[in-house]
């Protein structure tokens, strides 16, 4: 333990500091006083005072400023002596651990993860906990139970948080499940008050602290109801909050400094042993009761801000239990702005229920009824099958059984269409080989495409050629665009997926103009040593097999040749790619 010539030298020097830090801030500006006041960096000030302060905030923060240093000087005061058993040492040393966190340590555990941060106050708080119940002297197994019973409640609302930072399992985060940890919060901090004073070791100053820091309480619930977040307020407020917090440090602080051993209480009077009974029971129950909901109130376990809801797993992907919580996931969907299928106050178990009834109608006439009923904000739309699929298999697998499946059977399913289509393309010049070829289906987009790409897809100035060459796509006879290192070829068919070959050769090939319609070539160059073709991947559109880099002599200039033609088969395309200096266009078969 430091001697208390040291610690008073630590305290001067800390408050001086403190005033000295905001008398700078007044001259230095906003952003210093910020810093030197609230205890945080500049950086923070942007999201409560992106124009800077006004008369007001200057003057609460100046206000802060000292009332913090008188807190801060509270907080900083020598230990007193005496003996600890182990317990007492441990609980000292947490309780100055949690005050150097509310004063400084939260400012390098922001550096971290959040999910580290919400793990060491969800521990710090479990521990100093644990050890209350064990050092102070409650003299009443009752008063001890209640204790425990809100230390427990409170512990609820950080590990919520902790989960909440894992993407984990949550509780339900309704107001009235919130407000009832929150009187939970305050309801430790009455019994442990109750439990000091009835201790006898602490003082009036650290027992008039502790109703202090529940004052806190009663200003930051108000706060959250009526104005949802205390960020969102002015400055000011934020500041006024801020400082109200120390109170909690200088009780966490006045209870580590009083603990050694001192003389017990003598035990109370019948009659205030009951009164005391009266008022312990009544802080445990309030909050349980606050925390029941009416019995007509609807039942919202889902909704699409958890985390199970930020992915669509596929039908067959899900076990039984885990459909109606799908598709719950989906009738609550916000995604890209829109509004949900069924009013946010509608309780689970009709939101089912009304699944299962458009699941029913006969027509999207029956589908809107069910939805006006239900109350939706866009009954017009109808419900979709791959919503529907969870709540009703049977039915919608009875016309669409590709949406019973899982994402293996999908996956499946698709490679063999995949690989059915690509065996329908044949090598239209099997005799000429090239250094690197390929022939696959391409796919188009359904609702109408400008065609395909050959093209150097790293090199810095792609998407520009690219939008270039559509441009000169449909100025071109041939229906070829050609734009630096891209060239977009078009299709002759209305919207039909065309087999493709591509061929890279070392030099010009023949003219081989007999038995194609179409037969062009064009210059393109390679800036990156690539040239390819786009592959299919995970989207609809593209190649459907790996096309190989049809740059094989590195960076340079090349020659592009197309050969099409349409026939009983579809449309086919030839795609030549040989290294050549020439810039011209030519028309080989017109």
């Amino acid at each position: 333990m430091l001697p208390d010539g040291l610690w008073r030298i630590i305290r001067t020097v800390a408050v001086a500091l403190v005033l000295a830090a905001a008398v700078a801030g007044l001259v230095l500006g906003d952003a210093w006083l910020w810093m030197a006041v609230v205890w945080s960096p500049p950086a923070y000030m942007g999201f409560s005072a992106p124009d800077g302060f006004d008369t007001l905030t200057v003057t609460v923060l100046l206000v802060a400023a000292l009332v913090k240093a008188a807190l801060l000087w509270l907080i900083l005061r020598a230990p007193m002596p005496g003996p600890l058993d182990r317990r007492a040492r441990a609980l000292r040393l947490l309780l100055y651990l949690a005050v150097a966190y509310s004063l400084v340590l939260w400012l390098p555990m922001a550096l971290l993860p959040d999910e580290v941060d919400a793990a060491f106050q969800f521990a710090l708080s479990a521990a100093i906990d644990v050890l209350y119940l064990l050092v102070i002297r409650w003299r009443s197994w009752m008063l001890r139970t209640a204790a425990g019973a809100a230390f427990a409640v409170e512990l609820a609302g950080a590990a919520d948080q902790l989960l909440d930072e894992l993407d984990l399992l949550e509780l339900r985060s309704g107001g009235i499940v919130a407000l009832g940890l929150m009187l939970g919060g305050a309801a430790s901090v009455v019994l442990t008050v109750v439990g000091q004073w009835r201790d006898g070791r602490w003082s009036r100053g650290t027992l008039i602290a502790g109703w202090s820091s529940l004052g806190v309480y009663a200003l930051v619930i108000p706060l959250n109801l009526l104005f949802e977040e205390i960020a969102g307020g002015s400055p000011a407020m934020s500041v006024v909050v801020d400082t109200a917090g120390l109170v909690g440090a200088v009780w966490m602080a006045a209870t580590a400094r009083e603990l050694p051993t001192g003389d017990r209480l003598a035990d109370l009077p019948p009659a205030r042993r009951r009164a005391v009974r009266v008022a312990v029971a009544a802080v445990v129950v309030l909050p349980i009761i606050a925390m029941i909901s009416p019995e007509q109130s609807a039942h919202l376990t889902y909704s699409d801000r958890l985390a199970g809801c930020y992915h669509r797993p596929s039908f067959g992907d899900l076990r039984p239990a885990e459909r109606d919580a799908a598709f719950l996931c989906r009738a609550r969907s916000r995604d890209g702005g829109v509004p949900p299928m069924f009013p946010d106050d509608l309780s689970d178990q009709a939101v089912l229920a009304y699944g299962r009834a458009l699941c029913r109608a006969k027509d999207r006439d029956e589908q809107e009824a069910i939805l006006r009923r239900a109350g939706s904000a866009r009954p017009t739309w109808g419900a979709d099958p791959w919503d529907l699929v969870y709540v009703c298999p049977e039915t919608v697998g009875a016309t669409r059984p590709e949406l019973l499946r899982s994402t293996a059977e999908t996956k499946a399913a698709n490679d063999a269409h995949l690989a059915e289509e690509n065996a329908r393309c044949r090598d239209p010049w099997p005799r000429t080989k090239g250094v690197v070829q390929a022939t696959a289906t391409y796919f188009l987009f359904a609702d109408g495409d400008h065609g395909y790409l050959v093209h150097d897809p790293e090199d810095a100035a792609a998407e520009e050629a690219a939008e270039q060459a559509v441009d000169k796509l449909y100025d071109d006879s041939a229906g070829i665009g050609v734009s630096g290192s891209a060239a977009l070829v078009g299709h002759v068919e209305d919207v039909a997926d065309l087999c493709l070959t591509v061929k890279a050769l070392r030099t010009a090939p023949p003219r081989r103009t007999a038995g194609w319609d179409q037969v062009t070539e064009v210059p393109i160059v390679s800036r990156t040593g690539r040239l390819t073709v786009p592959e299919m991947g995970e989207g609809e559109v593209g190649a459907g097999a790996p096309m190989p880099n049809l740059a094989i002599a590195g960076k340079g200039r090349y020659r592009l040749r197309v050969h099409v033609r349409v026939g009983e088969a579809g449309e086919e395309h030839l795609v030549v790619v040989y290294p050549g200096a020439s810039r011209k266009r030519l028309k080989l078969k017109p």
